[in-house]
């Protein structure tokens, strides 16, 4: 892990932190208005590097589930740079139930002993929550924020 990283990884979860409280509101982004969990990574690429990679489409809360289409997954590796290693300040991708989607995002905030993430959540304000093991089962992929902005905006 490089200085950057570390610089980065610390950065995005000061900024998840500040969304704490924030009302789940499917669809949005606004800190301390609403957001979901997809706006609260929007929220903190927007802090971290001023503009959105790409202009988001209209998603439903299923995520393309009846499809079967890992549309978030595709999204999430084609904007974040995938890891293995459990850090803070990362981009957890969580598949709610075995042989569906991938359809849930969080931001680890702590590791080791009492492991936890922030997350929007619905019917819920962000969050930060404990990670566990049935937490953690459902992790699928792990990211972090790139060293820079991507040069493709491409959706």
């Amino acid at each position: 892990m490089t200085v950057g990283d570390s610089t980065r990884r610390a950065a995005a979860l000061r900024e998840a932190r500040r969304w704490i409280g924030t009302p789940y509101l499917h669809q949005a982004s606004t800190l301390g208005a609403g957001c979901d969990c997809l706006g609260l990574i929007r929220g903190v690429w927007r802090a971290l590097y001023g503009q959105e990679p790409s202009k988001v489409p209209p998603y439903s809360r299923d995520w393309s589930e009846a499809l079967g289409d890992e549309r978030l997954w595709r999204a999430a590796r084609r904007h974040l740079r995938p890891v293995t290693q459990a850090l803070p300040g990362d981009v957890l991708l969580f598949r709610m139930r075995a042989g569906t989607v991938a359809k849930h995002l969080g931001i680890q905030a702590a590791v080791g002993a009492a492991p936890s993430f922030i997350h929007a959540y619905g019917h819920h304000a962000v969050m930060e929550s404990p990670l566990t093991a049935p937490w953690q089962r459902r992790i699928v992929a792990r990211f972090a924020f790139p060293e820079a902005l991507p040069t493709s905006t491409t959706p």
